[in-house]
């Protein structure tokens, strides 16, 4: 075991080959070495701003080696990094603000945020700041990641873990001083906790402006990637192009491919298999919180297809009815996780509370069964969270957005399916007087980011919820299917 603060990470992987690229992107790259006296200056001047132990940064940054340094740099002062989508409206990010009350934010204009310390993206600190070592500061959590909520409000999900990292564990098949591709958004966990995990072994972390099928198999070619992260509409796009591009480029340096974030389809995975074997092939079930999860390897798949695995060694998961009482093999109900160490052990709330029931054993949403051979399957969701391209779209969000416009009367989103996303958000607005579909999607792109938009909308004079307040989301969606 080598437990390294990650404060003094870089400096740890500095000593070790400075002059090795750390982070790759778009062309750009930048050494351990530099990386670490940057990051030393840049950690002075937000010591300089007031950031300190266990304050929040929220990161604004899009992808890209300023999205390290800001993260590298929270760290360094002893404080938490909370990052969120660059392309956020303000709309958006001034609830995320609120919820979490950060020191900084980082990626925004100056003076965006009224009573809050704002640096711009491509900010570069004063030249005179030392960039020598900073005395260690450990943070009580590592990561607060966004989520949106039930509500139609933001949470964060602050995680229990400090910032502190074994750099010894093995905990997602990655090589000490691999190479690594994240072709995902950086603000999202999965991509986050894949990027860093790796990062925290020296290995090179490659990452890409958006996601781009073609450009991620040369990228594996040219960087001699090992190890990827993927979701499985990535998959699918890749499986899209045609057999003599997929199959033109050298992606033997390839050791592992994750997929995780939204189910995936059973002939894409055999497909995938197919081709790069069952022993690249891993899939991780589990939500930001880390109450628990599964993992299956390509062999197991095989052999149980369509599980996502059996609960890790750190955990108990159950299945149960509307009732509470745990199911019998086969049999689906609602899937409750709760850490060996106890509930709220892992991860705490901002703006929410979890969904638990006797035991501590805590709901993300989903339904599901075990085998006989107790290897989990998933079902339906038991929420109305949209799964669109590997992100989570809760409805409420939406629907208070389009609720907000001048006219509408009530509406409900819904996800229907989508061949390449795996589900896309509908609209279905009650505006009796009737509005005019362009200014109502203008309205919305000034309070979502652009992935929760919904891609078809259509226009009723019945009220979409009930006399109680609920949506029947359910039954407008198996209507529409």
């Amino acid at each position: 075991m080598q437990m390294i603060p990650l404060c003094r990470m870089v400096e740890h992987w500095s000593a070790i080959q400075k002059d090795r690229v750390a982070i790759y992107h778009d062309g750009e790259t930048i050494t351990w070495g530099e990386l670490d006296r940057q990051t030393n200056r840049l950690a002075r001047a937000y010591e300089a701003i007031g950031v300190g132990q266990d304050d929040f940064v929220t990161i604004a940054l899009p992808n890209g080696i300023e999205f390290f340094k800001s993260t590298i740099a929270t760290w360094k002062v002893g404080a938490t990094p909370q990052p969120v989508s660059a392309k956020l409206p303000k709309f958006e990010r001034d609830q995320i603000v609120d919820v979490g009350s950060p020191k900084l934010i980082t990626g925004v204009p100056d003076g965006s945020h009224q009573g809050y310390q704002t640096l711009p993206t491509g900010y570069e600190p004063d030249p005179a700041l030392s960039d020598a070592q900073l005395p260690e500061k450990i943070a009580s959590s590592f990561k607060a990641m966004t989520s949106g909520g039930s509500t139609g409000r933001p949470k964060l999900i602050v995680t229990t873990a400090p910032a502190v990292w074994d750099i010894d564990a093995d905990r997602l098949h990655t090589q000490i001083q691999g190479s690594m591709l994240i072709p995902g958004p950086l603000y999202h966990n999965g991509p986050f906790v894949w990027a860093m995990s790796a990062f925290f072994r020296g290995c090179q972390i490659t990452i890409t402006t958006r996601f781009d099928a073609e450009e991620t198999l040369a990228l594996i070619e040219q960087q001699q990637i090992d190890i990827v992260y993927m979701v499985p509409t990535m998959m699918q796009r890749i499986w899209n192009l045609p057999e003599e591009v997929r199959t033109g480029y050298d992606l033997s340096s390839l050791k592992v491919l994750w997929h995780l974030a939204a189910p995936c389809p059973a002939w894409l995975k055999e497909a995938f298999i197919g081709w790069l074997g069952a022993d690249v092939i891993w899939e991780l079930y589990g939500g930001t919180e880390a109450q628990g999860g599964t993992v299956i390897s390509g062999p197991e798949w095989v052999t149980h297809r369509g599980s996502v695995g059996r609960p890790n060694a750190t955990c108990e998961i159950i299945v149960v009815n509307e009732e509470g009482e745990r199911l019998p093999p086969n049999e689906i109900g609602e899937v409750f996780l709760r850490p060996l160490t106890g509930q709220g052990s892992t991860y705490r709330y901002i703006g929410a509370e979890a969904k638990a029931i006797d035991g501590g054993f805590e709901s993300i949403g989903d339904m599901g069964y075990f085998d006989e051979d107790g290897y989990l399957y998933l079902a339906d969701r038991q929420t109305d969270m949209i799964l669109s391209g590997g992100a989570n779209i809760y409805p409420a969000e939406v629907e208070a957005a389009i609720d907000s416009f001048p006219g509408v009367r009530s509406s409900a989103a819904i996800g229907l399916p989508h061949e390449d996303l795996g589900n896309y958000v509908h609209a279905i607005v009650d505006a009796p007087e009737g509005i005019i579909e362009e200014d109502l999607l203008n309205h919305l792109g000034e309070r979502l980011v652009r992935y929760k938009i919904p891609r078809t909308i259509e226009f009723s004079n019945e009220p979409m919820r009930d006399d109680a307040g609920k949506v029947r989301r359910k039954s407008l969606r198996q209507d529409r299917l």
